[in-house]
């Protein structure tokens, strides 16, 4: 693992498995620890993948839930949840599986794993097919991150 402790590489694992920063946080953080770069790809990316099964197999029986909270916060998730079915629904129609690994792959804010799923769950798209997508958009990804985090690459305005 390089330099990095059991500890940290957790906290790689963690990051990475967080929505929001997942790996793009995960990873840079892995080489911050001194962990090599392969190294820091797979943790970053099985931290990614983590969650990916709960979300899928999990979100149908948990959004109904969210939207019934109390207002104002049941009406700003149904909000929230109107708006991720309206942006990427039109996508998912249209380009299919390729529009999810798209999604899951861009290493932009909104973007990745868990925006990703819950498209998917939101758009009914089979958990067995949305499961590829995700993977193969979150392999991607870390390639991404990897190369940006090493130098390699320029992510401008990311």
């Amino acid at each position: 693992m390089g330099d990095m402790s059991w500890w940290q590489a957790l906290q790689v694992i963690a990051l990475s498995a967080a929505p929001v920063a997942e790996l793009r946080g995960g990873l840079p953080l892995a080489l911050h620890y001194g962990a090599v770069p392969l190294v820091a790809y797979v943790l970053a990316v099985a931290g990614n993948l983590l969650p990916v099964p709960f979300l899928l197999w999990g979100l149908d029986w948990l959004l109904p839930k969210l939207v019934r909270l109390p207002q104002p916060v049941g009406g700003l998730i149904a909000r929230y949840l109107s708006w991720q079915a309206r942006r990427h629904g039109p996508r998912l129609e249209r380009w299919g599986m390729l529009a999810l690994v798209v999604l899951v792959a861009l290493p932009l804010p909104v973007t990745g794993a868990w925006t990703g799923c819950l498209a998917a769950v939101l758009a009914g798209v089979s958990r067995w097919r949305a499961l590829a997508a995700v993977v193969c958009g979150v392999l991607v990804a870390g390639v991404v991150v990897l190369l940006a985090a090493l130098g390699i690459i320029g992510l401008a305005g990311v």
